[in-house]
């Protein structure tokens, strides 16, 4: 079940008693010498009562505080209310960086659920600073209720109108907030889809969905259902599936732009459930398995956000869509299968899954002979081991990982560089087939990407007289967004309990990126 809630998210150059919300929301950092409140010339007004009383109201400035105060005399918002920042960093504009004012943004709308409008007067003095309120408001103003048994907790939604105080004119921050609306709306479905239950998210129904909202963006859509899997030889799909009733699929969907000025592929997993196969998960373990198809909704994001945003890159988005589960037709350790392309397989361990449709997508993407693939998946254990629960690890080559790395920090989203080591391969020989799915348990998320390097195609002006692999291979990376995709804990900032939506702003702004190289 999808969500169709959209916020409607503006910029407004009136002055605060002018505006009508239900909750006017002022910005507080933590300066050296206590709490400082933030700057925004349209609610000076309504700034002053409390700027004084910033540490008799116990207001600290630390990220995620919230504090809600009578409103004030003459406006006609019904609560004052102070959201905390975070330390000021000595950045321009200000003192505070986009992205805490992102997260502040969001902080404060997703704590302010109950009102139906939000005006927020942080610091909005340029067109960047409105654009990541803009988007970490949006992004703040998330729900999932669908499964809930009464009509009333179904009903209820997050906040419904968010209005930026800014003294830049419309014509000015039209475009940033239009960008920042559907980024956010990328994220929001992304999230959806991971939270959606895999007793109604499975292969058949994920590609239904795909189709349902590729239309409103005019993104065009091929699904490969088992018979045509079988028949063209995609035996990680069919391999990884056959032990579900719930038959695999392969999507492919594509943004096309009339003269694209580079073609990149995105490649992702989607198990909308992991049992762990024959190789069972503890039951402890399966909790959270509807996450492990983030990587497909991450990539069918993406391909929508890019045509609705007009870019001039052709991006084609693969989604390997499966259900592992354990039963008398499940695929068996010491099976060996065919990856599509005629690569084998053994298969030392069905829980190490992923990789295997991952595979399939790869070597199809590769036929088309993009500038560039990109794969996305909840892959390893590993991943959160090294990285943690909110960083992406990004491997492969070098410069694409490094453009990666830092469009993710453009973006305000963690995602760190690591390498492939060279011995890294060798744990993956196979006595009887071409390799198998299971290296060394030691630097897993690594390992992992060595094998999946292994199905990137070459290009097809490759030298074929060099001796280094690494130059024929078309430019591919790797992100393993395992323990970012989900977050178990408590909500923060601008992320829900939940489907997080990791990543999709950073391929977006990766994508945008080419536009200006």
């Amino acid at each position: 079940m999808i969500n169709d809630f959209k916020p409607t998210v503006s910029a407004v150059s009136s002055a605060v008693e002018k505006v009508n919300a239900d909750a006017l929301v002022l910005g507080v950092a933590k300066g050296p010498e206590g709490p400082i409140l933030l700057p925004n010339p349209l609610a000076d007004k309504a700034a002053r009562g409390v700027a004084d009383s910033l540490k008799a109201l116990g207001a600290s400035g630390a990220a995620d505080q919230l504090l809600r105060l009578p409103g004030v005399d003459g406006f006609k918002s019904e609560t004052l209310v102070l959201i905390g920042v975070g330390p000021l960093t000595g950045e321009p504009d200000g003192g505070v960086s986009w992205e805490a004012l992102r997260r502040a943004a969001g902080s404060a709308v997703r704590q302010l659920s109950a009102a139906s409008s939000v005006a927020l007067a942080l610091p909005a003095a340029t067109l960047e600073q409105v654009s990541a309120i803009a988007e970490g408001a949006a992004l703040g103003a998330y729900s999932f209720p669908h499964f809930k048994g009464s009509e009333e907790a179904r009903a209820k939604t997050p906040v419904r109108e968010i209005a930026v105080l800014t003294e830049l004119k419309e014509k000015h921050t039209k475009p940033a907030v239009e960008r920042a609306s559907v980024i956010a709306s990328a994220v929001r479905a992304t999230r959806d889809l991971v939270n959606t239950p895999p007793s109604h998210l499975y292969p058949e129904s994920f590609a239904d969905i795909v189709k349902d909202q590729a239309k409103a963006a005019k993104v065009k859509v091929k699904v490969w259902d088992e018979d045509q899997l079988k028949k063209e030889g995609f035996g990680g799909l069919l391999g990884v599936g056959g032990g579900s009733s719930r038959g695999p699929r392969l999507v492919r969907v594509e943004h096309s732009p009339a003269k694209p000025i580079a073609h990149v592929a995105l490649v992702g997993k989607g198990i909308t459930f992991d049992s762990g196969g024959l190789s069972l998960k503890p039951a402890s373990a399966m909790t959270t398995m509807k996450l492990d198809m983030a990587g497909a909704a991450t990539v069918a994001a993406v391909v929508k956000a890019a045509a609705e945003l007009n870019l001039p890159i052709k991006v084609t988005g693969w989604l390997c869509l499966a259900e592992n589960m354990p039963s008398s037709t499940a695929q068996r350790p010491e099976d060996v299968i065919t990856i599509y392309g005629g690569k084998t397989v053994e298969v030392l361990n069905t829980d190490a899954e992923g990789r295997l449709v991952l595979a399939d997508g790869i070597v199809a993407a590769s036929e088309e002979h993009p500038d560039a693939i990109i794969d996305v998946a909840t892959l390893t254990g590993a991943q959160m081991i090294a990285l943690g629960t909110r960083t992406v690890g990004v491997m492969g080559q070098e410069d694409l990982r490094e453009d990666l790395v830092e469009a993710s920090e453009d973006a305000g989203e963690s995602h760190w560089g690591m390498p492939i080591p060279e011995e890294a391969r060798s744990s993956f020989d196979s006595e009887v087939a071409d390799l198998t799915n299971l290296g060394d348990r030691f630097g897993g998320m690594l390992n992992a990407a060595a094998f999946l390097r292994e199905f990137v195609g070459e290009r097809p002006d490759a030298d074929p007289k060099a001796l280094d692999p690494e130059s024929k291979r078309i430019p591919w990376a790797h992100m393993d967004i395992a323990g970012p995709a989900f977050n178990e804990k408590a909500p923060y900032g601008y992320t829900p309990k939940g489907g997080t939506g990791v990543s999709v702003r950073t391929l977006i702004t990766y994508l945008e990126g080419l536009r200006r190289a």
